[in-house]
């Protein structure tokens, strides 16, 4: 497949047509329910719930069956049972499995893509570039360990003691993935336990089964049996599994419910590891001597990529009152061009939110905005079925508004004006989380202060192929500060893999 990311705008002809026939595929033969994976066997047990296609609910994409505690004890005691034997390969060993998994997941690359596609609704740009993240964060994680010697240093020795010091896995990881990222994201923190040396328990979203299903079923295919187990369900499920006995968490998604994991999993005799990355109200700052048109374009693209459904897209446009009128007026024209619809259909950039739950409140945030005075600018949303919500522009909401503070998670951006880059900055920082954010200006001093005091771990300046979005494995790490994220180091850098780990300080004395 053609290398792509997140800032790609354009496909092969032949890209195309694979993509429309393997989507058609996933969205017409839906495998049977989706079983549980224990110790390497299917457990085609508990009540079965579906997933349907946001573009058109009317149809069943996939179906699974709900774990109980049962599932969820047996899962984490199959895992437990393979941690010995599987920390106590060489590191360059699971890098052997893992990198035999990057292949599978080349091979099935557009498979990999449809599949996401038809759950979520997912733009086929956006959907194959996850596909490619994927395959790319196995490697970037098997050469961090690699790079590192398997975390092993030796220290100073002595005389007659020799003392090493090893970073040692703490065991059983469980795995919550998010929806919006079910392959990429379900991988990542897959990935960097197992080259670690834990074992897993890894839920998929119930919005998205089939497509974390599948990423699983790739990775454990050159596996022993036990050392990556699934199992499907909702938020009970979730609940059952951070509950269960085991060694810490990694977690993609909503504060709420990580701040939730992170004070179950420290209220024991002692505080457990959990990795989490919990979304964002990111900002991106327009000052007058920005150049406007790569604002515009950066701004679209953070904002209403995959509807908005990302945690790092743009919620806030925090712009200097001089350049307020003209931003506003070129967003505006901007937004009329973007096509909304099917994924199906290659000219669709923004396809449907994620469930009917979620475009409720999006449409109640909107009326309230109104209510409260603000302008809401739209675009148009295609005839028919579908979670449809067009890109949004809102203007003129108070200052402090709630909408201006929350993550609404959808295709809507909020606009503030402000004086100067003291004004913009503090407008930045005045939130809960601190995520991603961004910067357009011309003027070194005001980037140099951006740079310094914004409160967010993944910070862009004048990048115009996404204002706040965008990151990739190896060139910018996940990194979540405030509300945002748990353990001040994020995934896909340099320092994630270490989270996974404990330290052991290991001296053997030569003796007399």
């Amino acid at each position: 497949m053609t290398t792509l990311n997140y800032g790609s705008t354009t496909l092969a002809p032949e890209l195309d047509r694979d993509f429309e026939s393997a989507l058609q595929t996933c969205r017409t033969e839906i495998p049977g329910p989706l079983p549980h994976v224990i110790a390497g066997d299917d457990r085609p047990q508990g009540e079965v719930f579906d997933r349907r296609d946001p573009a058109d609910p009317g149809r069943v994409v996939a179906k699974a069956h709900a774990g109980d505690q049962q599932i969820v004890d047996e899962a984490v005691a199959a895992a437990q049972a393979a941690a010995r034997g599987w920390r106590n390969l060489s590191f360059a060993e699971r890098v052997s499995a893992l990198r035999a998994a990057k292949i599978r997941f080349s091979d099935n690359a557009i498979h990999i893509a449809a599949t996401i596609s038809a759950e979520t609704g997912k733009s086929r740009i956006e959907s194959l570039a996850e596909a490619q993240e994927s395959i790319d964060l196995i490697e970037h994680y098997c050469a961090q360990i690699e790079s590192h010697n398997g975390f092993s240093t030796p220290l100073r020795p002595t005389a007659t003691d020799t003392t090493t010091d090893v970073l040692r896995p703490y065991g059983v990881f469980g795995i919550l993935a998010p929806f919006n990222f079910p392959v990429a994201l379900a991988v990542n923190m897959t990935a960097a336990a197992l080259v670690t040396g834990n074992t897993a328990v890894l839920k998929p979203s119930d919005k998205t089964p089939r497509s974390t299903d599948l990423a699983a079923r790739l990775l454990a295919a050159s596996l022993p049996a036990g050392v990556l187990n699934v199992v499907h369900g909702g938020a009970q499920t979730g609940q059952l599994l951070a509950n269960a006995d085991i060694d810490g968490v990694a977690f993609t998604g909503s504060a709420d419910v990580g701040w939730g994991i992170i004070r179950t999993l420290s209220s024991g005799a002692y505080a457990k590891p959990v990795l989490a990355e919990m979304g964002g109200s990111n900002p991106a700052i327009v000052m007058a001597s920005a150049v406007i048109d790569d604002a515009v374009e950066g701004i679209v693209r953070s904002a209403y990529g995959f509807s908005g459904q990302k945690c790092s897209a743009t919620r806030r446009v925090i712009v200097d009152r001089s350049v307020h009128d003209e931003l506003v007026t070129r967003l505006s024209a901007r937004i009329e061009q973007i096509v909304v619809g099917d994924p199906g259909r290659a000219d669709v950039f923004v396809g449907p939110l994620i469930d009917e739950v979620v475009t409720s409140r999006v449409t109640a945030a909107l009326a309230a905005a109104r209510a409260d005075g603000a302008t809401v600018i739209n675009g148009s949303v295609p005839p028919g079925p579908g979670h449809f919500i067009a890109p949004t522009l809102v203007t003129g909401l108070p200052r402090g508004h709630r909408m201006t503070r929350e993550e609404l998670f959808a295709p809507v951006v909020t606009v503030t004006t402000v004086d100067g880059i003291d004004d913009a900055l503090a407008e930045a920082n005045a939130v809960e989380y601190g995520l991603s954010a961004g910067i357009f200006s011309a003027a070194t001093e005001e980037t140099d202060r951006f740079l310094d005091e914004i409160q967010a771990g993944v910070v862009y300046v004048n990048r115009r192929e996404g204002a706040t979005t965008g990151a990739w494995p190896g060139l910018q790490s996940f990194c979540g500060w405030k509300a945002s994220g748990s353990s001040g180091k994020g995934g896909l850098g340099p320092w994630y893999l270490p989270g996974f780990m404990r330290e052991q300080s290991r001296t053997i004395s030569a003796g007399r």
